[in-house]
Formats: structure tokens, C-alpha cells, sequence
């Protein structure tokens, strides 16, 4: 059961891969090479390498064009500016620090100044500050679901998926114990106080059966090669955290029935076993209150509508019939919604009319606002769901959008020992937006952190190696060209990170994928419509 920064926009409205030469081994020192022509919008500028000068070829993802004014302080006239990653308000440390405060964005290329060119353009060594991170994310983190709230207590793992009681359990628990209590007092007013102990057993073995129920939806999600995160116990009932979709319909509808199958199963189990106990007794009254217990659970998750697991079987039977899965997700979602309503005004009507055994005259008033309050918080529960699982599903529709081929930087190699001022001129040359530092073979050691270009002041730069300011890279830095959608977020959640070198099947080094890049990517797939 899910996210989301250079100011450089990944592509919109285009969803070809950036053709990105492979990344040789960087040449000396004084080679250098010319910027890369400027074409139009719908114009890939990495698509020509500079492999006909003695600069280093690169490879970087397009970048749209936004009009923002020049900050830098350049005499140069406001003309229209790349977004860039590298906020440097001064050649000064004072300025230095205040844009490492102010956060880091993405390098862009500028044409050599030397050329005489009025159109001025933001690079590794002159950048603006970006607008800041999606609401909820952390500057530079890989795009993550939101923040889950404390799992409570854990209680085991069984099948190796952690088993969570949540603080709101202990409150259902008192209540169950208070409410059977009192039933227990008309049926066996014998126990006396005692009678609360056995009504807290009953709330554990129901929360037990509970368990059960949510075990039958993980142990097909296993079977299916689905990972599940978690499954929690609370306030009404439980939950299995499955993180991804099923593949097929049939699938998701098994995957749905099994828990409410499992709760007829029990019921049942709990029907034979009242067989040979006497009626009146503790046993017989505990077994009968099971009995009953988990067939409403049955009842209640088969009713037709998102996020009951009826809800699911309906959405996979919409899904076989249309071929579409988010067609099925709108249909059971707007079920769930009607159903939440009619739970709200019908359940208290029912109960009154003595249709679910209510209606007595001796605690009418109180029960009225019993059942009022409940209905609310079952329609509550029942609407924002149904809410929830339509965003999920719009989520799940646009993750695809999410590409490294296009998200990744154009990557400039440079050896350990260069200086860093020489570093950024031959990246703005280049039109590169990032820095790889190779070894004198051309095997990738490191990355630059632009964070730490930013704490650099300008005069500094010549003497500053760039080693010194790089993070060494790790297996799990390295990301697949070709990663997209959920496959690419699980590699970049494996290893939090700014930035990561992606490279191709052959082990070519493709470009840098900044994780501010697909947090802004995710968050503009997210406000596009569905």
C-alpha cells in the first residue's frame, strides 16, 4: 500500500531518451572543448558529441528554457537563462556560504564568454538558488513515499513481514472489553467482575482472527512476488501494506478474496467448535461471539467498494472487462465513496429499527449516539480510503513518466588531481551539468557534490583538487540507464544519496542523476492531469 529537484525541468511533453554519447577518458589538462551548439526546444543539445575536439565528450539530458532574471551580478544585459544547480551569490566565502544556505541546483551550460555572445547562460561556477524541495522531502534525498506514522509495537514476522499493534488497538481493545462485558453480565451474571477478564480475551483472540485475515492477503502477495512492507493492527481492524500493484486482474482478485475467505474459514472453525460445548457457558458464549465476529468481518470486506477487499475484487473485475486497471480504480473508488454515505445514514436507521439487534427502550438515547458516532467513523475510514486508493492509483499511472535515460545530467570525467576551477571550465565548455572523476584508465572513482562546489569561493578554486570535494561512489550509486517508474525509486531508496552515476549495460558511463532531478520530475508528473 508509496515522492519527488538545479532547477533543470526534466522534459515535458517528451518522452524520447536524450542520446548520450559514452564517456571517454578525459584527456590532459589543456585540451579543451568548444560549447555545444544551442538549438531550439524540441532540439536534443547533447546529441552532438564533442568528439571532433580534444575537450572530453559528455552526455547530459535536455533541459527546457525558463525566463528568470540574472542574479549573478554579470554586466551582462537579463536575456533568457538555463535553470541551474549551483546557487553562488559572490566570489567571496560570505557569499559562498550564504548559497550553500540557500541550497544547491543544477549546473547548466554557457557559451564561452570569450565569443562575444549577448545571451548569458547559468553554469557550475555561476547558479541561482531553486525554489526548494517538494513539500514533505528533504533537500537532495531520493523521492520517497510520504512518511508512515510509528508502526506501534512490533509483535513478530511471521513469512518475514514485520507485525505492528498500533497505540489505537489499546483503545478498541478497552472498548470491545466494556461493550462484551456488558453483554456477558445478561448471560452469565455469575462471573461478576470477572467477566471483563474474559471480554479482554475476547478482544485479543478477535484481533487474533484479525491477524489471520491479513495474513491470507500477505501470504498471496508472497506467492504473487509481491513485496509486503508491513501489516498493522488498528483501531478497526487491520492492514496489509502490499507495495505493488498485481500484474494481471485475476491476481488481484485472489489476492483480494483470500482474507475474507480465510474469516469464513474461521467462522466456520469456530461454528464446529460450538458443537460440543454446552450453550451458557464461557467457552460456548466466547465461541459464539467468534463465530459472529468474523463472519461480519466476511460481510463487511466483501461489500463492493475501495478499500474493502470487495472493493478490490470489484476493481479487478472492471479492470478484465475494460483492460484499463485505473478505469477499475475510479469505479470501485466512487462505490466506496456511495457506500461510505449510505453507511453513515443507514447503519443508525437500521440499528434503530431494531434490524441489527438494537432498538430497545431501557439505553435507546445512548444507543442512538453510539451508533451515529459509529457510522461516522466507518464512513469517514470508508470515504478517505476510497480517496487514497484513487491517488495511489494516480501515482502508480505516472511513475512510468520517471526515467533516468531522461533525467540524467550531461557528466564531464576529470582526474583526481585537477583543480577545480578547471574542472567547471571545461564542464561549461562542454555543456556539462556534472562532474565524474576517473582514474588515468577512465574508470569512474567519484562524484563531485555540487554542494560542496557552492562552499568554494572563486578565488580559491584554482588550488582546490576536485577529489577533495567528491563522494566516493559505491555499487549501489551506480543506476541502470534504463531503469524507470518503481523499479528506479526502490534503486535510489536503496541508497539515499544526491547524486548517482547512471551507465549503460556495457558499463559506459552515461551521465549524473541528481535526486533533486526526479523529485521535481515525480512532482510535475503528479499535477499533470490523468
Amino acid at each position: 500500500m508509496d515522492v519527488s529537484g538545479a532547477s533543470g525541468q526534466p522534459r515535458s511533453g517528451d518522452d524520447q531518451p536524450t542520446d548520450h554519447p559514452a564517456v571517454p577518458t578525459p584527456p590532459p589538462p589543456a585540451a579543451e572543448a568548444p560549447a555545444p551548439t544551442e538549438d531550439g526546444p524540441g532540439t536534443d543539445t547533447a546529441a552532438t558529441p564533442a568528439s571532433n575536439t580534444p575537450g572530453p565528450e559528455a552526455a547530459r539530458a535536455e533541459e527546457p528554457e525558463d525566463e528568470t532574471p540574472d542574479t549573478t551580478g554579470a554586466t551582462a544585459p537579463k536575456t533568457k537563462t538555463h535553470e541551474t544547480g549551483a546557487d553562488e551569490a559572490g566570489a567571496d566565502k560570505a557569499g559562498a556560504d550564504k548559497a550553500a544556505a540557500d541550497g544547491a541546483k543544477t549546473p547548466e551550460s554557457a557559451p564561452d564568454t570569450a565569443a562575444g555572445t549577448h545571451e548569458t547562460h547559468r553554469t557550475l561556477a555561476h547558479t541561482e538558488p531553486p525554489t526548494g524541495p517538494a513539500p514533505g522531502m528533504a533537500k537532495g534525498e531520493p523521492p520517497r513515499p510520504p512518511k508512515e506514522p510509528g508502526g506501534g509495537i512490533l509483535m513478530g514476522r511471521p513469512f518475514g513481514v514485520p507485525v505492528y499493534v498500533a497505540p489505537s488497538w489499546f483503545l478498541v481493545a478497552a472498548l470491545i472489553t466494556w461493550v462484551f462485558g456488558g453483554q456477558l453480565d445478561r448471560v452469565l451474571p455469575e462471573l461478576g467482575a470477572a467477566r471483563y477478564l474474559v471480554s479482554l480475551f475476547f478482544a485479543v483472540a478477535f484481533y487474533a482472527s484479525v491477524l489471520v485475515h491479513e495474513l491470507a492477503h500477505t501470504v498471496a502477495a508472497i506467492r504473487f512476488k509481491l513485496p509486503v512492507r508491513r501489516i498493522q493492527l488498528q483501531f478497526f481492524g487491520g492492514v496489509s501494506e502490499i507495495e505493488k500493484e498485481a500484474e494481471t486482474p485475476g491476481r488481484e482478485f485472489v489476492l483480494a478474496f483470500v482474507g475474507p475467505l480465510l474469516s469464513l474459514v474461521l467462522a466456520g472453525l469456530f461454528y464446529l467448535a460450538m458443537k460440543p460445548v454446552q450453550p451458557g457457558t464461557v467457552p460456548g458464549v466466547l465461541l459464539a461471539g467468534l463465530m459472529v465476529s468474523n463472519l461480519i468481518v466476511a460481510a463487511f470486506n466483501l461489500l463492493p467498494g475501495l478499500p474493502l477487499d470487495g472493493g478490490r475484487m470489484l476493481r479487478a473485475i472492471v479492470w478484465k472487462i475494460t483492460g484499463k486497471p485505473m478505469s477499475g480504480t475510479v469505479a470501485a473508488a466512487w462505490v466506496g465513496r456511495a457506500l461510505a454515505v449510505a453507511v453513515l445514514v443507514g447503519l443508525p436507521l437500521l440499528n434503530s429499527s431494531g434490524g441489527l439487534g438494537g432498538g430497545t427502550e431501557e439505553s435507546g438515547g445512548m444507543n442512538t449516539v453510539t451508533d451515529a458516532l459509529l457510522a461516522a467513523i466507518l464512513a469517514a475510514i470508508i470515504w478517505t480510503g476510497a480517496g487514497n486508493s484513487l491517488r495511489m492509483a494516480r501515482l502508480r499511472e505516472h511513475l512510468p513518466e520517471l526515467r533516468a535515460r531522461t533525467l540524467t545530467r550531461r557528466a564531464v570525467p576529470v582526474e583526481t588531481d585537477t583543480p577545480l576551477s578547471e574542472a567547471l571550465r571545461r564542464a561549461n565548455a562542454a555543456g556539462a551539468r556534472a562532474l565524474v572523476v576517473v582514474d588515468a584508465d577512465g574508470h569512474p572513482l567519484s562524484l563531485v557534490r555540487e554542494s560542496a562546489i557552492v562552499g568554494v569561493p572563486e578565488h580559491r578554486r584554482p588550488w582546490v583538487p576536485v577529489s577533495g570535494l567528491a563522494q566516493d561512489l559505491t555499487d549501489d550509486m551506480r543506476v541502470s540507464a534504463e531503469l524507470s517508474g518503481e523499479e528506479l525509486l526502490d534503486a535510489l531508496r536503496a541508497a539515499p544519496a544526491t547524486e548517482y552515476l547512471v551507465v549503460e549495460t556495457t558499463g559506459e558511463i552515461y551521465g549524473v542523476l541528481s535526486a533533486a532531478d526526479v523529485e521535481r520530475a515525480f512532482v510535475k508528473a503528479m499535477a499533470r492531469p490523468s
